[in-house]
């Protein structure tokens, strides 16, 4: 820039800068010519302008705090009043006072989103409190516990608002967690001391389980292992490595018992499949007696079937009524054979026969004689009457003829 407007020297060597408010003293220069001192001091005044352009775009361009920025424009504005430079300081003055008015408004701007960001961070901690204390009351442990921690490092990631409002809602805050943290402390000590109970009582039914592995008294253990079970059920869980172990020991003794009464019920139950076999062959012998023709011979090869059959055993449960049933329908035949040949022998009952026959058979003959006379009277309705009751005795009769000709009369 030219240096006639702004500065001059005298023959003294004092140097001065015009200003609105007239001429001002920079300072005295003794070594050089005017000229050079002049240009010393516009090189000083071109430093305040990079100095002021460098603040400008600092302002501008990068979050320099308005504190820092006005003590800076302080800074250059003290160089600018001492005069010290030769240039237009007025308008030095006017970027400084823009400057300085910018830096206002941008801390203005500040003030506002800092209270925007209050008022979002006020609203979201109390959104946090309001969950937290929503959580305080679960029974859901696990989630809620993750979701509380979850909070806590939602809410060390906000701002701080002022201290007593801070305050106020991180005592909220902490109070709903220490209250969910007393709560679930106390379910899980409730907790273990019901599963120390449950341990208890499975150490005494592990105890009866064992006791009973190596009984043989099958029905009667079996029984008492299946209330066992329900009772191991019914006492719920113990510790994960004390019932893990427990379980392990119950189910073992189980297992030696079941396994032992397997083995025996197998073993049995090929003896019972080879007794079957064996009764199927006398049940064949046996049949082969029936029809029956000779009693007495029929009998004694029965009673030799059924010496064999007895000394056996037992066979399948399932087999059992089949099989005993065929040897009961041989056994009846030979009964009922018995009782025939007993009625056809027997002298007494022959004669009882013999008697009820004679009684019969006159009581027929005399209504006989009462029809024909009742006819012969005319009197129809007796007749009748007398024929129905012949019927009757009639049929006694053929009866009582046909249990004769068994005993052979």
């Amino acid at each position: 820039m030219s240096s006639e407007p702004w500065g001059r020297v005298d023959e003294a060597g004092t140097v001065y800068v015009r200003t609105a408010d007239g001429e001002q003293v920079v300072g005295s220069w003794q070594a050089g010519s005017p000229e050079e001192a002049l240009a010393y001091f516009e090189r000083k005044y071109d430093g305040l302008v990079v100095e002021i352009g460098l603040l400008e775009r600092r302002v501008k361009t990068t979050d320099l705090s308005a504190k820092d920025a006005t003590a800076a424009i302080d800074h250059i504005r003290h160089q600018v009043d001492e005069h010290h430079v030769v240039g237009d300081l007025d308008a030095l003055r006017k970027r400084l006072d823009k400057l300085a008015g910018d830096v206002e408004a941008r801390r203005e701007q500040r003030k506002a989103a800092k209270a925007v960001q209050a008022d979002e961070a006020r609203r979201a901690k109390e959104d946090l409190v309001a969950e937290a204390e929503q959580l305080a009351a679960s029974e859901q442990w696990r989630a809620a516990g993750e979701r509380l921690r979850a909070l806590v490092d939602t809410w060390k990631g906000l701002p701080r608002l002022d201290r007593k409002t801070d305050d106020e809602l991180w005592h909220r805050f902490s109070h709903a967690r220490s209250a969910f943290s007393k709560r679930r402390k106390a379910h899980f000590a409730a907790l273990d001391a019901q599963r120390e109970e449950a341990r208890q009582t499975k150490e005494k039914l592990v105890a009866e389980a064992e006791a009973l592995s190596g009984s043989t008294d099958w029905g009667p253990t079996a029984a008492r292992y299946r209330e066992l079970m329900a009772d191991w059920k019914a006492a719920g869980r113990a510790q994960r490595e004390a019932e893990e172990d427990l379980w392990n020991r119950f189910r073992g003794a189980q297992d030696i018992f079941f396994q032992g009464r397997s083995e025996v019920f197998a073993e049995r139950d090929a003896e019972q499949r080879e007794n079957l076999t064996r009764k199927e062959e006398l049940v064949v012998e046996a049949e082969k007696l029936l029809p029956i023709s000779d009693l007495k011979a029929a009998r004694a090869a029965f009673r030799s079937v059924n010496e064999r059959w007895e000394a056996i055993g037992h066979v399948p449960r399932d087999a059992r009524a089949r099989i005993e049933g065929r040897i009961h329908a041989v056994e009846r035949a030979i009964q009922e054979a018995e009782e025939a040949e007993w009625r056809r022998t027997n002298p007494e009952a022959r004669a009882r026969a013999q008697g009820l026959t004679g009684q019969l058979q006159d009581a027929v003959d005399k209504l006989r004689t009462q029809i024909d006379a009742a006819r012969a009277a005319g009197n129809n309705a007796k007749a009748d009457k007398l024929s129905r009751e012949l019927e009757g005795r009639q049929a006694l009769l053929d009866q009582a003829l046909k249990g004769l000709q068994e005993f052979g009369g």
